[in-house]
């Protein structure tokens, strides 16, 4: 890095300032600033297993991802089988969409970003969300999927800035991704 950018250590250490937070998963090969352009420091990156939102306070996930892929399959996987119970539920209630597809990379893939709707839509219900909202705070929630077969970083049709428009935002891309 210092041979691109001598300064660059100097000013990461002025850099915690984030306006957006990106909650992804936490495959190594999704670099969450880079990926949208960022330095370190322009964006708070909170990264877990398959990005679930279930008890922690934007949802961008990937396709291939591994713990998604991991709810398909029949051998329990130990401790890791409780955070990812989610996932299934969300399979189970889309599973006549996922009986379309073509292959078991297909229902991966579709599942990921399910998935990914479905913690967008968790995101906007937590109490700090709501409240902001509440009180005429600026704040989005964005729900987008990361290929990486490709590299590019994809909206799912899910962006909300206010409580009124949750429940038809959500209905709205859930349909797109299950027609």
């Amino acid at each position: 890095m210092l041979a691109i950018n001598p300064a660059f250590f100097t000013s990461l250490t002025e850099r915690q300032t984030p306006e957006y937070l990106w909650i992804g998963c936490s495959d190594s090969r999704v670099p969450a600033n880079e990926i949208v352009g960022m330095m370190p420091g322009d964006i708070f990156v909170h990264r877990n297993v398959a990005n679930l939102v279930s008890n922690i306070s934007s949802s961008a996930g990937t396709t291939d991802a591994a713990g998604v892929a991991a709810v398909l399959g029949k051998e329990r996987m130990g401790l890791i089988d409780n955070w990812l119970m989610h996932i299934k539920d969300t399979y189970y209630k889309y599973q006549d969409c996922m009986k379309k597809l073509p292959d078991q990379q297909a229902v991966v893939n579709k599942l990921c970003e399910l998935n990914v709707i479905e913690q967008a839509f968790n995101v906007s219900n937590t109490t700090i969300v709501r409240s902001a909202w509440e009180k005429k705070q600026e704040l989005n929630v964005h729900a987008l999927i990361y290929r990486l077969s490709d590299g590019i970083l994809r909206d799912l049709n899910f962006t909300v800035s206010r409580a009124e428009e949750l429940d038809s935002t959500y209905k709205n891309a859930l349909a797109k991704l299950t027609q």
